[in-house]
């Protein structure tokens, strides 16, 4: 008798690596039309795009595993490493005319924008296979979860075809649709996007001075407070604040809550600034407890995950100690 588990899994494993043309129903007729009212994009450029497109289960396979679901322990060690370090020192060095002039623009230190771009895509080496016009309409339309903000996503990306005039099946990215150095998603090239070398062509996705002037943009449009905290960790914790702490982007709390005790290189900061006192777990018996700011919310406004927003803040660190060694 056969084995119906291994079957099964096999059946499983071969529609994951499978793509299935797009198929244009009444009800996805129905999502086009309020799509196209909604983001201003004409409705036969979303319909030719779709067209296009074809499902892919693996997208929906890699959404449902993210890394920011690991406990810290492991999640720190995918990111804040000797090799990312080196590199990133090597892409500062290469680029830092372009990076000081970033930092003097947008008023973002240079190491929180390599930090971003080595962890996203490894200075540029790991900008994803994956076509962005399949994913985006396989978020879009066949994941109920999220659908409404992956096909604004998916229009955005037809619009920024055109202006770009690219070829839709050509331009790759992660399972999530990000593109480029930086990995911004298709409303966040359209509205952060800038031509930091002045040709004439905002490039994020092979030109690396263009990627470092948009992610510095970004954290400007996002308020990042040049000279200000982004998180520092507690020395010694109550119980009580043990009760506080939470693993949230959110800054519910202000300073003067938790700073009795703490050192005198954060004397500085007013009683009342807003404050969250984060946990990370670092191993599966101990913790450490962080107070994060608000710049440390700005990193989370480039990814909702307090994981990935501390993964960038050592890396930038250990890259600037590096760096000015």
């Amino acid at each position: 008798m056969p084995n119906v588990r291994w079957i099964l899994s096999a059946s499983l494993i071969m529609m994951a690596t499978q793509c299935f043309a797009a198929t244009i129903d009444s009800h996805t007729e129905q999502q086009l039309q309020e799509l196209s009212q909604k983001s201003h994009v004409p409705y036969s450029a979303l319909h030719k795009a779709v067209e296009q497109a074809q499902f892919q289960p693996k997208v929906l396979a890699a959404i449902n595993r993210p890394y920011e679901a690991k406990p810290w322990y492991q999640y720190q060690k995918l990111f804040v490493t000797q090799s990312r370090i080196e590199q990133g020192v090597a892409f500062w060095k290469k680029y830092q005319p372009a990076l000081e002039r970033a930092q003097k623009q947008y008023q973002v230190p240079a190491q929180v924008i390599v930090a971003i771009i080595g962890v996203e895509t490894r200075y540029g080496q790991h900008k994803g296979q994956y076509s962005v016009l399949n994913s985006l309409y396989t978020l879009g339309f066949h994941y109920p979860k999220r659908s409404r903000f992956f096909s604004r996503e998916f229009a955005s990306f037809v619009r920024l075809s055109q202006q770009q005039n690219w070829n839709y099946g050509e331009i790759k990215g992660s399972y999530a649709g990000a593109m480029g150095y930086g990995q911004f998603i298709p409303s966040s090239y359209l509205h952060y996007a800038v031509d930091f070398d002045h040709d004439g062509h905002i490039d994020l996705i092979n030109n690396p001075i263009d990627a470092i002037g948009s992610v510095a943009n970004y954290f400007h449009q996002h308020h990042w407070t040049e000279n200000a905290p982004v998180a520092i960790t507690l020395n010694q914790v109550t119980t009580a604040m043990v009760q506080k702490a939470n693993k949230k982007r959110e800054l519910p709390y202000q300073w003067q809550q938790f700073s009795a005790n703490e050192p005198p290189k954060a004397a500085d900061i007013a009683a009342t600034t807003p404050v969250n006192l984060l946990d990370l777990s670092t191993s599966m018996s101990q913790k450490e407890y962080w107070i994060t700011f608000h710049n440390f919310y700005v990193i989370t406004r480039y990814n909702t995950s307090p994981l990935y927003a501390m993964a960038v803040y050592q890396l930038s660190q250990q890259i600037k100690h590096a760096y000015h060694k």
